[in-house]
């Protein structure tokens, strides 16, 4: 795998897709950050990277947390492999991150396992495990309340490319054999120079900020549509989390 030159930024677009009970979509554009966990990237106000921000512990590095994870469901990392992470940064004080994914490698490139880490708009975490084919496709059980307009059954189908030309991650929602949701991102991975990362900046300006508006923005929308909201169940995070 020829995996970029890291840390990276990665601008995109991300687009939801929602079918049922009633059509509603959209796509805008953003970036992400692309980075080695155990080399993080501070640009002062315009970014930085905090355990705190994700699953396990505070006061342990991010690395740490996350092969604690790992190990809690089956799959130790050693001390030479890799671990790199999709994610948003804080920026201007503000981080909000619906999905940071982990790509976990082998001294010698080899996948190990990913980490889907999610949050909610309820300031809720959850986090799973997944071995991807060798076309970086794979399933995962809906186990996290997310939208308020989905039940907790179904799947998502999942597949994730990551290469110097492409970083993207698609996942399709199945509920009763129908596939109902659709969410992916998809960019380009840019070496995070000082104007590379200004530039993302001045592209899309109080990124994490508007990821977190649009979020309740279409919510509302969906909710003014008189689309039913389900009742959001207690959750326990799974270990590590």
């Amino acid at each position: 795998m020829n995996l970029p030159l890291l840390p990276a930024v990665v601008p995109g677009r991300v687009s939801h897709t929602r079918r049922v009970p009633l059509r509603h979509r959209f796509a805008y554009r953003t970036y992400q950050w692309l980075v080695d966990v155990d080399d993080l990237p501070r640009h002062g106000v315009l970014a930085s990277f905090s355990p705190a921000d994700h699953l396990g512990s505070a006061d342990c590095t991010l690395r740490d947390n996350v092969a604690a994870f790992t190990a809690m469901h089956g799959v130790v990392l050693e001390p030479d492999d890799r671990v790199v992470m999709l994610a948003n940064a804080r920026s201007l004080g503000y981080v909000f991150d619906p999905l940071s994914v982990f790509w976990c490698f082998t001294s010698t490139g080899e996948l190990r396992c990913v980490v889907l880490e999610i949050h909610s708009t309820y300031g809720e975490r959850h986090a799973q495990l997944a071995r991807p084919d060798t076309t970086g496709r794979f399933q995962l059980d809906k186990e996290f309340y997310v939208s308020p307009f989905f039940t907790m059954h179904g799947r998502y189908d999942v597949l994730l490319r990551l290469d110097d030309q492409r970083v993207a991650v698609a996942i399709d929602l199945t509920q009763a054999e129908h596939r109902v949701f659709s969410a992916a991102f998809s960019g380009r991975p840019r070496p995070a120079r000082t104007m590379a990362v200004v530039a993302a900046a001045l592209r899309t300006p109080l990124v994490t900020y508007q990821v977190w508006a649009l979020i309740r923005l279409h919510g509302i929308r969906l909710w003014l549509r008189r689309l039913p909201v389900i009742p959001r169940p207690p959750h326990i995070p799974p270990k590590g989390v």
